[in-house]
Parts: structure tokens; C-alpha cells; sequence
């Protein structure tokens, strides 16, 4: 787990030295990668590679970065982990095509593979998470790859003529040439969703390398000035796996699911248990953490290390429960119980930790678990992904009976009512049945006029997509603000061959999961130096997921039936069963208290209106009546916070 940033800039330097622009660049990294730096550079190309190392494997100089291939052709700067490395290298050697070894790092076998077999075929026999920046000697070509699921992120923009590129954003800001002009569309489709989505970046000049893509630029491409986006090539996508038009029917029972499923989970996890340094795992109590951790102490050898953390507020704290499970399974297991101050101190740090606008308030206890866990080991598993490849959200149930329901009225007519609902007053509205009220209520407190736009979605696509949002209209909350496309849109056309479950599985998949939940682990664990592990999110286990029927997966209103049925060989059922806690602090009531003195200077209405991103008169309306406690709009104010919170530390760093 590392760090990695670089320039490429073959036309003109602008009097630049590449080395020392490419040092400034990783030095902004270097809590992701305290234990080793390095540069390379071939000036004649114009081309600076650069690299903070977190030691995980080969903690000798020989697992040093960059790292060039034994033939000289390709040099590498890499983050993450590619866990099957040692078959890897078997398989080379037995092939008589690996080179002299002088390590036993996975980088260095991943050069190996990419001289024998070529970029593409290698990277489809990688597993793992990763991100790197691969130069080609001889052709002169730059490619930019990052792991299938969107594990690890990689960040490009653009510094002048220069292509720039790193792992987060603060590495771009450091070349003097970039510009960090906000991007007003990607600020609305941030509103919409609480992050920004790839490809996009909240800057006009800088762009997200999509999960499971590879990006290639020649120096003769990039002497044509190219600009803006590159060209993205998919080599791997969970769409594939999720078509049943393209697989045979499942033919093996529930328990043969069942067994093949744990089987290639302990087979994930035995990899991702591979490291010369420390490990464990985070363990809340829940169905996936206690899933995983089931699976290493069956594995190993010695009691696994595991970490919670758990606050006095009962309808927050999962920590008896993860108590209960780790007594059971007897692991090392270390708790620790924070005040609601010591949860708020972190609250200044957030926008430097996430670099870039991010409202997923669970962001605060993912960093304080990782700071936790960090102070025992260096790296540690994680249970994320579960609920998307096995259907464990509530909002599954909840959201697939009020599109059945609603969907039973064609849309001619739903259409043209809807839209005359939707101006009605409030009080009218209130008339209408109960489930539109109960949408209202569950999708956010919104107003219900704004229920009915919801409704106008033509598809389960739409309809998922607006009820997810946080504030849907972009121009609502962004003044002149235009709808770009997203990755919701590949999702279009594809619903009548899946299963109504199979699609919001899949919208999760190439939205929500890469773009909120692996964003905010990663980030909360680089910013403390921890390597965060997730074993569900092998692409084997994705593929599997896919191709098992929703049947197995939920029994009318339980989700995730077959990952259950793992986890009951090994821990009682009722040890696990309960309602669904998330993984939350109390911001609503901070807000209106300890909080609402940062809160009111960053939201006062003189501020934002000399900012002027924001509608600063709809912004306070919903902050008068959160504070009021007539609504809580916490998800939307906090939204809100992050950004301005983001902007005044954008502004600091930029003077």
C-alpha cells in the first residue's frame, strides 16, 4: 500500500526540473507511504515517476520504488497489492519465462508478467487491488491502470501541457502548473450523491481512472495537446457476471452454493492474510466483518487481532456485540470507547484526510477505527462489499416494493399526474396513500411535492437513482449547474435481462461501493498508514455473486441468506441476528449542539452568498428548520458542511 504520483511531459518542461516536481508531487503522499520515497526520470521522454512506500512485502531495498523491469523496457510505480504473486512467479518459472528474481515482492513479479505475456494479459491474471503507472521504454507510451472494483484510486489531470496524475488529488495540486478551477457540474453531481463519481473530480482539469480500466498515452498522442478525459478502455466489468443471458442456469443446490462459496472466501482471504508486517482485522459484530473474521481464525494459526470501536449513545454502538463474537471465536480483540468530543475533534481534519468534497459521516468512525487498529498492526481486513454482492441493504426491500407497487400504473397515465402532483401544496399532498407518505418519509425527510418528481422515473434505474440522492435537482442547490452523465447511465437498457435485486446490486457496484464506501476506507486508513484488505471484493468472490441466484441471497425480507448460512458454521445465529445498525454517530444531534457553532459559521448566509457556488437562501431555510428541530435535513446539512468545510481548506492550501 503505497503512494504514487508522476508527470509526463514531453513537449515542454516550462523550465521545470521533473525530478523535483515529481518529489514535490509524493511528498504530499507521504502519509501513505512513510517508510520509503524515490523518483525516476527520463528526461529525453519526459517523464517523472514517483513513489511513498508503505512496507508490506519485501521489506528490503529490493522491494523499492520505481522499479524497472530486468530488461530496462518498462518501469513501475505501483500501490496496493497483487495477492497472487507467488503462483505468479511458479507459473513464470515453470514456463523458463522469469527473469533473475532479485526480491520476492509482487511488483517485481507483476514487471515479469507484463514482459512475458503483455499489460492486458497480465492484468487479467492479477488479483488484488492496485493502481499504477506503467512507462514503456521503447514505445514511448504511458498506461494508467486501476484495479477491477476500484479498490485503490488513481487521479490525472492536466498541468499545463503536462499529463499529471497521482493517488490523491493533494499530488496533483502540488505541480505549479495545475489549475484548481471547481467544477460546477461535478459540484452538483456532488450534491446529488454526497461524493463525486468517476471519472470525475471536483476540478474542471482532473479526472478519476474508472474501476477495472486502462488509460494509454503516447508522447506523440500527448504532443497533440489532448486535454481532457482520456481514452478509458474496460477490461473487466461485474455487468459481465450479472447477465444471466450469458451464463448457464445454477444448477447446484443451496448448500453446494453454499460450500463453494466458503471455499473460495478462505481461499481470498488465506491471500490477503500474506504480509511480513502485522495483521488483523476490523470487527463491528456484523454479518460480514464476523464472516471474515470466522474465516481467518479458522485459517490461521494464532487468535486474530481484531478492532472496534463503540460509543455511549446505545443506538450507535456495535461494540457488545463484537465483544460477544470475538469471545466466541477467541480473538485478540481490542476495543476502545470514544466520547462524542473525542469523535468531533476529527471533524477539522476531514477535508485534508479526503482531499476532495466527501459526506459519508460514517467517514469519521472509519478513520477512528483505522487510527485504532494502526496502533497494533499495519495491515487489516475489512468486511465491505457484502451488502452489495449479497443484497444485505434494507433500502433493497424497502425500494423494490414501492417500484412493484407503483409500477402497476402505466406510465402515460403516472406521468402527467405525477407532474400535476408535484405543484400541489404541501397539505394537499398529505391526502394521497399512505406509501407515497412513507416515501417521503424514508427517502430523507424530503418534501413530498418532490416525492412525485421522484416518481416520474420511466425505470427501476431512475427510480433507484433519485431515491439514493441527497439533493436531486442540481441546479436546486448549485445555480446554473447542467446534468452530466454517470456511471448510473451504464445500467440503461441492461434492467429486462436481471432481476430487480440483480440491478440495484449492480448500480451499487459501479457507483456507491468504488465512489462512497472503498473512498472512505481507503482514505480513512492511508491517512494513519494502514493497509486496508477487502476479501469480499475478490473479483472471483464478484463473479460468483453474480452468477448465484437472488433466491439464495434473500428469504423474503433477509438479505444476505447465503453469507448467513457461512457464518452460522461458526458463530450461533442469535449471537448475529439483529436489525441492521449501519455504521453512524449522532451528527443530527451534534449539529444542534457541541457543532452548531462551526456548523453556523460556515453556513452563514453572507458567506455563501460572496462564495457563490451555493443557493445560499435554501441552504439556510434548511438549516433553520434542522436547528429548529422541525425536520432533520442532516444528511443534506452535512452535505453541505463538507463542502464548505473542503472549500476553506481548498482556499488555505491554495494561497
Amino acid at each position: 500500500m503505497c503512494g504514487i504520483a508522476g508527470i509526463f511531459s514531453p513537449n515542454s518542461h516550462s523550465g521545470h526540473d521533473l525530478a523535483g516536481l515529481c518529489e514535490r508531487m509524493t511528498g504530499t503522499l507521504r502519509h501513505r507511504g512513510p517508510d520509503d520515497g524515490g523518483v525516476w526520470e527520463d528526461p529525453e521522454s519526459g517523464v517523472a515517476l514517483g513513489h511513498r512506500r508503505l512496507a508490506i512485502i519485501d521489506l528490503t531495498s529490493e522491494g523499492h520504488q520505481p522499479m524497472a523491469s530486468e530488461c530496462g523496457r518498462y518501469v513501475i510505480v505501483f500501490n496496493g497489492e497483487v495477492y497472487n504473486h507467488v503462483q505468479l512467479r511458479k507459473e513464470l518459472e515453470d514456463a523458463g519465462i522469469a527473469p533473475n528474481f532479485r526480491g520476492h515482492s509482487d511488483t517485481e513479479v507483476m514487471l515479469a508478467a507484463i514482459v512475458a505475456w503483455g499489460l492486458e494479459p497480465a492484468v487479467a491474471r492479477f488479483i488484488g487491488m492496485f493502481a499504477f503507472a506503467l512507462w514503456d521504454r521503447k514505445e514511448r507510451v504511458l498506461s494508467l491502470v486501476r484495479d477491477r472494483m476500484g479498490i485503490k484510486p488513481l487521479y490525472y489531470g492536466w498541468a499545463g501541457r503536462a499529463l499529471v496524475f497521482g493517488s490523491e488529488l493533494k499530488a496533483l495540486r502540488a505541480h505549479p502548473d495545475f489549475c484548481p478551477e471547481i467544477d460546477r457540474n461535478c459540484l452538483a453531481l456532488y450534491f446529488k450523491y454526497s461524493y463525486v463519481p468517476a471519472p470525475y473530480s471536483i476540478y474542471r482539469d482532473a479526472f478519476k481512472l474508472q474501476p477495472g480500466h486502462i488509460a494509454k498515452l503516447s508522447a506523440e498522442e500527448l504532443s497533440g495537446n489532448p486535454q481532457g478525459m482520456l481514452h478509458e478502455v474496460p477490461y473487466w466489468s461485474p455487468l459481465d457476471s450479472w447477465s444471466p443471458r450469458e451464463h448457464q442456469p445454477w444448477e447446484a443446490t443451496e448448500a453446494e452454493t453454499t460450500d463453494c462459496l466458503e471455499e473460495l472466501l478462505k481461499d481470498s482471504i488465506r491471500l490477503r492474510m500474506i504480509a511480513d508486517v502485522p495483521l488483523g482485522a476490523f470487527l463491528s459484530g456484523g454479518i460480514d466483518s464476523s464472516v471474515v473474521v470466522a474465516l481467518m481464525q479458522a485459517i490461521g494459526n494464532s487468535p486474530v487481532k481484531t478492532f472496534t470501536i463503540g460509543f455511549h449513545e446505545g443506538a450507535y454502538n456495535e461494540a457488545p456485540y463484537a465483544a460477544q463474537v470475538a469471545r466466541h471465536l477467541g480473538t485478540d480483540h481490542t476495543e476502545l470507547y470514544l466520547t462524542a468530543r473525542q469523535a468531533m475533534e476529527v471533524v477539522p481534519d476531514l477535508p485534508r484526510i479526503y482531499d476532495e468534497p466527501f459526506a459519508d459521516s460514517s467517514q469519521i468512525p472509519t478513520f477512528l477505527v483505522s487510527r485504532l487498529a494502526r496502533g497494533h498492526v499495519t495491515v487489516s481486513l475489512s468486511g465491505d462489499g457484502g451488502d452489495e454482492l449479497f443484497g444485505g441493504y434494507d433500502r433493497y426491500f424497502y425500494i423494490l416494493d414501492r417500484w412493484e407497487r407503483y409500477n402497476r400504473i402505466p406510465y402515460t397515465l403516472r406521468r402527467p399526474a405525477c407532474k400535476v402532483a408535484a405543484g400541489m401544496r404541501d397539505s394537499v399532498l398529505r391526502l394521497f396513500p399512505n406509501f407515497v407518505l412513507a416515501l417521503a418519509g424514508e427517502a430523507g425527510q424530503r418534501k413530498i411535492e418532490s416525492v412525485f418528481e421522484i416518481l416520474l422515473a420511466d425505470d427501476l434505474t431512475g427510480f433507484y437513482e433519485n431515491l439514493v440522492s441527497c439533493f436531486r435537482k442540481a441546479a436546486w442547490i448549485v445555480p446554473g449547474a447542467e446534468e452530466i452523465e454517470t456511471r448510473f447511465n451504464a445500467m440503461r437498457g441492461r434492467e429486462d435481462s436481471l432481476h430487480p435485486f440483480q440491478t440495484m446490486e449492480l448500480l451499487d457496484l459501479l457507483t456507491y461501493l468504488p465512489d462512497d464506501i472503498l473512498t472512505k476506507v481507503d482514505r480513512a486508513a492511508m491517512a494513519v498508514a494502514l493497509e486496508a484488505r477487502v476479501p469480499l471484493l475478490d473479483h472471483r468472490v464478484v463473479e460468483l455473486a453474480g452468477r448465484i441466484p437472488v433466491s439464495m441471497k434473500r428469504k423474503g425480507s433477509t438479505g444476505k441468506w447465503i453469507l448467513r448460512q457461512i457464518l452460522y458454521r461458526y458463530v450461533p445465529r442469535e449471537m448475529v441476528e439483529r436489525p441492521k445498525m449501519g455504521f453512524g454517530i449522532p451528527v443530527d444531534q451534534w449539529l444542534r449542539g457541541p457543532l452548531k457553532d462551526w456548523a453556523s459559521d460556515l453556513l452563514d448566509e453572507h458567506r455563501l452568498k460572496q462564495e457563490g457556488y451555493l443557493n445560499h437562501r435554501r441552504v439556510s431555510v434548511i438549516w433553520e428548520e434542522h436547528l429548529s428541530g422541525r425536520r432533520n435535513w442532516m444528511s443534506l446539512i452535512w452535505t453541505v458542511l463538507m463542502f464548505q468545510a473542503w472549500l476553506k481548506e481548498h482556499r488555505t492550501s491554495a494561497a
